[in-house]
């Protein structure tokens, strides 16, 4: 059976956050996630899990000012302080609910540094945060974005984020694999998830174009899952859509897709 993960920061957004659990719950999911829970107090969000009997299973850690443009500082050489003190803080907010994967966004490139002191700073970083993130049993997450869903951002390929898991070597260093992004960049998200599938711990999915349910779009997810299922994938698969309506109703999907019945 395929589980699935409501991505609470897009759907069930028209209510309360901390009502986003329960609703979560009744739409038939047995997990959530959530790229910047940290307005909600961690004991808030453990009561809200504890209560559902859902799991959290990834969040991010403080990735800046959104307006401002900011998008993680990973990467960035003039914000090395900023991201080390967001992996203590992350960390700490992703035990206190028991979440044991976080996600470290790269950073928007800054005009005038060469890819070479981008690369170099972000691999120091995240074997910083990977080390830290081991010790208390947890993973740390890379999600490649393409310029076609977040210009300039640095992780901005799939191949690069497999470069940089190999590069760091840790056991505990994976990625979140974003179809939408993937086809969003012009690549097939079928032939990376078989190529890759032992590095990949945790799926994103919506439909391309429009970013909105699976079904609306494009995407061949009878290939994705076959894909998943032939390459014995067991992590999460994350629902980061942007709901064409209510997302209530709109789970219809939801139960067709669990069931392999994808048309």
């Amino acid at each position: 059976m395929r589980k699935y993960s409501a991505h609470i920061g897009y759907l069930f957004s028209e209510i309360p956050l901390l009502e986003r659990f329960a609703a979560a719950r009744r739409g038939g999911f047995a997990a959530v996630e959530h790229p910047a829970p940290y307005a909600a107090p961690p004991a808030e969000v453990a009561r809200q899990l504890r209560e559902t009997g859902l799991t959290f299973v990834q969040m991010g850690l403080a990735s800046g000012d959104a307006a401002r443009g900011e998008k993680g500082f990973a990467a960035l050489p003039d914000r090395v302080d900023t991201f080390r003190e967001s992996v203590g803080k992350g960390l700490d907010y992703a035990e206190a609910i028991g979440c044991k994967a976080v996600h470290a966004m790269a950073g928007v490139r800054p005009d005038g540094v060469d890819h070479d002191r981008l690369w170099d700073t972000y691999l120091e970083n995240m074997a910083m945060a990977a080390d830290a993130a081991a010790s208390r049993g947890m993973r740390i997450l890379i999600e490649p974005i393409g310029p076609g869903s977040l210009p300039n951002y640095f992780m901005d390929d799939s191949a690069l984020g497999v470069r940089a898991v190999e590069a760091l070597g840790r056991d505990n260093v994976r990625l979140i694999f974003d179809a939408f992004h993937a086809t969003n960049a012009g690549e097939d998200p079928v032939p990376f998830v078989r190529a890759h599938a032992g590095l990949i711990h945790h799926m994103h999915i919506a439909d391309h174009p429009g970013r909105h349910e699976p079904g609306t779009g494009t995407i061949d997810f009878d290939a994705l899952y076959a894909a998943l299922e032939e390459t014995g994938f067991t992590g999460f698969i994350g629902c980061e859509y942007v709901p064409a309506g209510n997302t209530e109703a709109g789970l219809g999907w939801l139960g067709r897709h669990r069931a392999g019945i994808s048309a």
